[in-house]
């Protein structure tokens, strides 16, 4: 266990250059490196479409691995307050659903998670930065208003570089900080994986927390040792 002194609370809002990038995966590895260094820990998802029905209740695969790696006890409904059957963007799954995405409700359900005051807490989006709620908001409306700094996760495959840059550039125009990026690939065939790496690491102009190679089997408790968390938490003066 790897202990870092004098630390304050951080919460960090996690994105992603597309949808199946691997935001959960880092998300859960993230709260895994912290649990690790001795942090208490919490997350939450508030809208994931794309969900199974069980005996209690729509759940989703990505509220339920966050929930799972959370210290704090936090119940399926805190982690996900939204969650939406059908696969889809956000706005188009919650009006197959009649259900109404609101930024505001958004906001105060994950303020209710960031009042447990945990060491870290990660609020994971879905998709990319700019997908939509409804006709006139976007999860970057939630981020906007929550003002946490921003993790960016590039899903390392072609086109990557347009994608990290633009999601960067939209992220720091919309008034937030870009903490930091992770490089997570998700094409193992992808050629000049390293160069393009390289290339975002000029870019970018932030640290890169996490540069993930191709593990097909591999848990999240695993990549939790690829994570530089000291980059997240810098010493108290």
């Amino acid at each position: 266990m790897t202990l870092i002194p004098a630390i304050a609370r951080r919460s960090f809002f996690i994105t992603g250059t597309d949808t199946g990038v691997g935001k959960t995966f880092f998300s859960c590895a993230l709260l895994h490196a912290a649990a690790n260094a001795g942090f208490t820990t919490a997350a939450i998802k508030p809208v994931a479409a794309g969900a199974a029905e069980t005996s209690e209740g729509l759940r989703n695969d990505d509220a339920l691995a966050l929930q799972a790696a959370c210290t704090l006890p936090l119940s399926y409904n805190e982690v996900n307050p939204f969650c939406l059957p059908a696969p889809l963007s956000p706005h188009l799954a919650a009006a197959e659903a009649g259900r109404r995405l609101q930024a505001d409700r958004i906001v105060g359900f994950c303020q209710g998670v960031l009042m447990q005051r945990a060491t870290l807490t990660v609020v994971e989006g879905a998709g990319g930065w700019r997908v939509p709620i409804s006709d006139n908001e976007t999860l970057a409306d939630v981020a906007k208003r929550l003002r946490l700094p921003v993790i960016l996760v590039v899903g390392m495959r072609l086109g990557c570089l347009n994608h990290a840059m633009l999601s960067a550039e939209a992220i720091r125009r919309d008034g937030l900080t870009l903490a930091g990026w992770v490089a997570n690939t998700v094409d193992p065939q992808m050629q000049a994986r390293d160069g393009n790496v390289a290339k975002l690491e000029r870019e970018l102009m932030a640290p890169l927390l996490a540069d993930i190679p191709w593990l097909p089997a591999a848990d999240a408790r695993d990549a939790a040792r690829l994570v530089d968390l000291p980059a997240l938490f810098p010493p108290r003066a």
